[in-house]
Parts: structure tokens; sequence; C-alpha cells
């Protein structure tokens, strides 16, 4: 059996649980920290079985996203306290990271968001902005927006389509990150002219 198909099996079993809000939510939570699981392949089908829950799905699995990604941003915190100079020394210089940190202090917002959104892993924004010590506010407010595009999303695209978003998804998915990409890196760009 395939795994797209075992995954179909496993959500419809799911979908009637009484565990499938927390469920969604510590699938979202590991699927953003160490588990790459393809969480649409899971949420779109339950949305579509769920739609009375629709909007409490998108909710709760950017909640899980939200909580994955503090862990995710306290592992670049603490551990590169810990073996941070071994990784410079032995992959850049202290003046590169310095670099890296000063762009990430200044554009950090963008580049959180724009890893949020992207198919691009997030754990990779996470531990960026943890290891340079990157406003913690700012960066939840980043996840927050970046993760709330990509669930609540998927939840309108369910909410207009119904029972043909699992097609229209497969079918418009690359169009639609190429043109959201756009979107946030124009924005990006915007914010540094002023």
């Amino acid at each position: 059996m395939s795994v797209g198909k075992s995954i179909k099996q496993k959500t419809r079993q799911f979908i009637d649980s009484k565990h499938m809000l927390s469920g969604i939510t510590v699938a979202s939570f590991l699927e953003s920290t160490i588990v790459p699981i393809p969480l649409e392949a899971v949420m779109v089908p339950l949305m579509q079985a769920r739609r009375e829950k629709l909007w409490l799905i998108a909710l709760m699995a950017t909640i899980g996203c939200i909580f994955g990604a503090l862990v995710g941003y306290a592992l670049g915190y603490y551990l590169f306290d810990m073996v941070g100079d071994w990784v410079i020394n032995s992959f850049s210089s202290p003046e590169q990271f310095e670099q890296v940190k000063q762009k990430m202090q200044a554009q950090g917002f963008w580049f959180v968001m724009t890893l949020g959104i992207v198919p691009i892993p997030f754990q990779i924004a996470m531990l960026a902005a943890g290891a340079t010590k990157y406003s913690l506010l700012l960066f939840l407010i980043a996840t927050t927006i970046a993760r709330s595009i990509r669930y609540f999303g998927l939840a309108l695209v369910v909410y207009f389509a119904g029972d043909q978003a699992e097609r229209i998804i497969k079918k418009h998915k690359a169009k639609a990150l190429v043109a959201t990409s756009i979107i946030v890196l124009l924005a990006w760009w915007m914010s540094t002219l002023f």
C-alpha cells in the first residue's frame, strides 16, 4: 500500500475520533519540529469530512505549529550556546556569523514569514531565530501569520470548493505557493525601502 493511501485510510479512522482536534494539534507540532509528515494530506480530507469544525481544525493546527516553533527556537537558542563556538569556527568565522546575526535581526521577521509559507523546512527558521537570539515576540508573530496563511488558506479552499478541494489543491498547489511566495517576497522587499 502506498504511503498516500495508508495516510488516507488512517485519516478516515481519525475523522470520527474524539481525539481528532488534539490529534491534529499534536500532528502539527510534530510536523513543525521533527517529523516531516505531509500535514496537508491529513488536513484536507479531515476538513472536508468535518466541515462544521473546519475553522477549529485550522486553528488547532496553527496552535500546534506555534508550540513546535517555540521548541525549535529554544533548541536553536540553547543548543547553539553549547556548540555555537565549534559550529562557527568549523563552518565559518565569528565575523561571518556576526553578519548573519545582523541580517537576522534586521530582516528576521520576513525570513521567518517566508520559510513559514514556502515549501522549505521551517526548522531552519526556528533554529536560526533561536541561534541568533532574534526577538521571540517577533518570531512568534511571524510564525503565527505564516502558519495561519497556510492552514486557514486550506480551510478557505475547503469552505468554497467542498469535496473538490483536494483535487483543486493538487492541481494548483505549485501555482499557489509561487504566488504566495512572490507576494511575501515583494512585501519583504518593500519593507527594506522604508
